[in-house]
């Protein structure tokens, strides 16, 4: 299984598919399936019966995965980059690709 170069926390822009051009932080990744949920990008309206949890039930709004090949990272000056990965002092560290500073 390969790497996935997004972490949870991380702003990304998604540069493909019908929610090209929105921002938004990654909230969670799903390794196994190579997506990620995006804060306020892919959201979809869900049908919920009624639950202990959740009495009322009804249509509630919620993100979907997107696909991480559809995601791109963004620097510090809001600029789409690639990851690399480096050895800083004994340590693993992310950096940008165009920038050359640690993530």
């Amino acid at each position: 299984m390969r790497k996935l170069k997004i972490k949870t926390g991380d702003t990304v822009r998604v540069i493909a598919g019908d929610h090209k051009g929105q921002e938004g932080k990654v909230q969670k990744v799903l390794i196994e399936k190579n997506k990620a949920i995006v804060e306020g990008v892919n959201t979809i309206s869900k049908h919920e019966k009624p639950s202990a949890s959740n009495p009322q039930g009804g249509i509630v709004k919620k993100e979907a995965p997107i696909h991480i090949s559809n995601l791109s990272l963004l620097d510090k000056d809001g600029n789409t980059t690639r990851v690399g990965y480096k050895e800083e002092d004994g340590k693993k560290v992310r950096f940008s690709k165009k920038s050359n500073e640690v993530i």
